[in-house]
């Protein structure tokens, strides 16, 4: 399977990724909406949780909108889906620990992270507008720390801006019929 044989395999089977954008936007703003009648500790623990499900739920929305869900087994961008993630692993990590001491700064590093992995996304799906969708979060993130904003603000703005994003990939994912 060449290159462009991959990431067209990979954006006819994920719809561009963008149902696993729009359910993380969807997680975000659940667990920023947790944070508005709960702790700051439940609206962390929601993001965690929830952050389990993104792919599933994906894959559920992919297969409900007519695409496979599933790439093929020879596909090596494979690979780069499944090491990214580590991206989030580490960013947790370090969201958690400095949530411990500045409670403020959870959701920020998030989207920092966040961002990061999204900039990959971009030679998964072969979509330029995941470099765009990275940069977006990543000034969210920094621009939160920078101005030191409420606990929310950082959960609400990412989801709002993964959701918003989503419609945008949505548009721009191949039609399986003209690529067969």
């Amino acid at each position: 399977m060449n290159f462009n044989d991959a990431q067209n395999d990979m954006d006819i089977a994920y719809f561009g990724g963008a149902t696993g954008v729009l359910v993380s936007g969807i997680v975000w703003c659940i667990a920023a909406s947790v944070a508005l009648f709960s702790t700051d500790k439940n609206s962390m623990l929601t993001l965690f949780f929830g952050g389990m499900v993104i792919f599933p739920l994906s894959i559920v929305l992919a297969k409900l909108l007519q695409r496979s869900g599933a790439h093929h087994s020879n596909n090596p961008l494979s690979k780069l889906a499944m090491e990214t993630t580590v991206i989030l692993f580490v960013g947790l990590f370090i969201a958690f620990t400095i949530a411990q001491n500045q409670a403020t700064w959870f959701y920020p590093i998030m989207l920092l992270a966040i961002g990061v992995r999204y900039l990959m996304f971009q030679t998964l799906y072969g979509n330029k507008l995941y470099w765009v969708l990275g940069a977006a979060l990543m000034l969210a993130g920094a621009l939160c720390i920078v101005f030191n904003a409420a606990f929310i603000t950082g959960a609400f703005v990412g989801g709002i801006i993964e959701v918003l994003f989503s419609f945008a990939l949505f548009y721009n994912a191949k039609n399986p019929i003209s690529k067969n």
